[in-house]
């Protein structure tokens, strides 16, 4: 005869990407809140568990442990399992009937009305039997011995003895540990969340070039040289640097000033045109040191309380030793030349891509991996993938699994300026940050909108966006035309919008000139040539970048991704919004200007209710930028912003009484 099954149904298990086909991120610290729709037929008492586990880094995966689910009403039942370390989870959900706590508020039920009950408690003593049972197994003998005490009193008969037996609440608590799980029905998939250290969710990125590390705009920069920036970076907040590709850069096709198809016998050509005959992408352009000297820039980095992310540009100079040595790895013309990268109208002549996709992949996707190791070896723990659109998405999926199997501290940025669609595909297969569209949003109801899709579920169960107002290869129109004011708002939007963000060196100087009208690329883009940076060329905004940064290391709201609320402005050229932590303890409001050429004043609606802060209560505001404080009282507020200051960041403080004085707390 089959066995008795159970008819618990469990529904729209969440959070859940692809029906669980990815991962969903969270940071370490954070919990993670699992709801299920949850239900059977009938009234049965329903339990209902999360099972989850750590699975990565292996080989430290732990057992299955269960955090009880509570009912929230209308069958939908919660639980929060804490994520205490970096690291890939395992979760689901299992629920059952338990029949002992059904029987026992029946009973209950039964009693109060008056009923004969002697065959309820035959039917109570044998479900006790079975826990008993249950209970031997799993070596709990004194529970076992109470269990079947109790059955006992119930084998007697109706008296009051058994009645209260039969009621008492640690019974029902004990007997529910051994329930009868065999008619248990478990969520018919396993759902995984990736667990990422802080420095995926909060971070300010500054991109460099090494080889203009001298400044002078003729000598090619070293490691060494390199060395001597890192104060200035600190100095300006910010704890990434990024490093374009460091590799040997190919000979031939080597590109000159400005994209020239001819290069000259001193142009340094496009690091990203990699490999040559000192090696390549696990080698050190010459010029620029050794493996040792890049160890060392690092480790002096991390002292100043930096990390190094590299630039991973999976392509190669036809120069490159994979070339020779890997033929098989590239797609080869019938005239068995190899074709070289495309994106029409763009050529980009020095670089030829590899096969992905063709029967070589088992040696070549290893290889590929290994290069992530390499550098990680040698300290690196952040990686900028350089367009990864242009790379099969499996190839993305098994690379950073298998790289964060034995590695979970490893971040992957997405360089993906690229369709919606697959920029999120990329973000659900792994990358646990992307650059975004925010460059290209330039008027208030276009940033609102794509703002809060990306910094709300679902997006933001697997995405976050890093906002970049530039970049070596984009200059937008907007900092083209608008003059340090320009550059000022669009800073403080991409560093206070977003708990990451990131600028391309020349942005602190307001460097705007444009390659040609119509151009979003530089004129003499230090892609192809050195570059002579003066920090303390007039017109810098230096200190206004460095006071952005030191605002977000300072308030705690700033360092988080999904909290970015917009409230109502009057002044379509005013963007108002909130950022606040979860338990209040740090609260901010940024009001920030579209317009760089002039004043602009608006009436800001001030979200009192989600600031905790009752209508005719007095709170102090601190204005971040200028270090002014000021009272405010009731749902509105004025303020003006003009291109010298476009934006206000006030943090936010409520009085409280105590036993001597009036206190303030942010």
């Amino acid at each position: 005869m089959s066995e008795r099954i159970g008819s618990t149904v469990i529904e729209n298990v969440r959070p859940q990407l692809d029906a669980g086909r990815w991962a969903v991120k969270r940071v370490e610290g954070e919990s993670l809140v699992v709801q299920a729709d949850i239900f059977k037929e009938g009234h049965d008492v329903l339990v209902a568990v999360v099972r989850w586990r750590q699975s990565a880094p292996k080989p430290q995966a732990t057992e299955w442990a269960e955090v009880p689910m509570v009912a929230k009403g209308n069958d939908l039942w919660e639980a929060s399992l804490p994520l205490l370390s970096n690291g890939r989870y395992e979760y689901t959900v299992e629920a059952w009937p338990d029949f002992f706590a059904t029987w026992v508020s029946e009973l209950k039920r039964k009693v109060d009305a008056g009923r004969d009950v002697k065959s309820e408690l035959l039917e109570g003593a044998a479900m006790l039997r079975g826990h008993a049972e249950r209970a031997e197994k799993a070596g709990a003998p004194e529970h076992a011995q109470r269990f079947l005490e109790a059955a006992k009193l119930f084998d007697a008969g109706m008296n009051h003895r058994a009645i209260a037996a039969a009621m008492d609440p640690t019974l029902l608590q004990t007997a529910s540990a051994y329930a009868d799980r065999s008619v248990s029905t478990r969520h018919d998939r396993v759902l995984e969340v990736f667990v990422d250290r802080e420095k995926a969710r909060y971070g300010s990125w500054y991109e460099f070039f090494p080889r203009s590390a001298v400044r002078d705009g003729r000598t090619h920069g070293t490691f060494k040289d390199a060395e001597k920036w890192l104060p200035y970076v600190r100095d300006l907040g910010f704890d990434v640097i990024y490093l374009p590709p460091v590799h040997p850069i190919g000979l031939k096709a080597r590109k000159g000033k400005n994209n020239s198809l001819t290069a000259g016998p001193d142009d340094v050509g496009s690091p990203w045109a990699i490999g040559g005959p000192e090696g390549g992408h696990k080698a050190i352009h010459p010029q620029l040191g050794t493996l040792e000297d890049f160890a060392r820039f690092v480790k002096e980095a991390n002292a100043h309380g930096i990390e190094i992310a590299m630039d991973l540009a999976y392509q190669c100079s036809p120069d490159h030793p994979y070339v020779k040595e890997h033929p098989e790895w590239f797609l080869h013309r019938p005239d068995g030349t190899i074709k070289t990268a495309e994106n029409p109208p763009k050529r980009y002549e020095d670089i030829v891509n590899f096969d992905w996709l063709g029967p070589a992949r088992d040696t070549l996707w290893p290889e590929l991996k290994s290069v992530v190791m390499h550098w990680v070896n040698l300290g690196v723990r952040i990686f900028r993938v350089d367009n990864p659109h242009t790379k099969p998405m499996q190839f993305w999926a098994w690379m950073i699994r298998e790289v964060q199997t034995e590695r979970p501290d490893i971040i992957f940025l997405a360089e993906a300026f690229t369709r919606p669609k697959v920029m999120k595909a990329l973000a659900k297969l792994g990358f646990q940050q992307s650059y975004t569209y925010f460059t290209w949003r330039n008027f208030k109801q276009e940033m609102e909108e794509y703002l809060e899709e990306i910094t709300r579920p679902p997006v933001s169960d697997y995405m976050r966006g890093n906002l970049w107002p530039n970049t070596p290869d984009i200059l937008p129109e907007f900092l083209q035309r608008s003059g340090p004011a320009g550059f000022r708002l669009r800073a403080a939007m991409a560093a206070t919008l977003s708990s990451v963000w990131g600028m391309y060196c020349g942005y602190e100087f307001c460097d705007g000139t444009p390659v040609a009208p119509g151009k979003e690329e530089y004129l003499d883009s230090e892609k192809y040539q050195l570059k002579a940076w003066n920090p303390d060329e007039p017109g810098n905004i230096r200190d206004y970048i460095s006071r952005l940064n030191g605002i977000r290391q300072r308030h705690r709201a700033f360092q988080l991704y999904d909290n970015l609320r917009f409230f109502p402005s009057e002044n379509e050229q005013v963007m108002a919004y909130l950022k606040r932590t979860p338990d209040g303890s740090s609260q901010v409001l940024v009001a920030v200007s579209f317009d760089p050429y002039n004043a602009q004043d608006s009436v800001l609606h001030v979200p009192l209710e989600e600031l905790g802060i009752a209508p005719d209560e007095t709170y102090q505001v601190h204005e971040l930028m200028t270090d002014t404080r000021g009272l405010w009282q009731g749902p509105t507020a004025h303020v003006r912003l003009t291109p010298e200051q476009p934006a206000s960041i006030w943090a936010i403080y409520r009085f409280r009484r105590s036993e001597q004085a009036f206190d303030y707390y942010e």
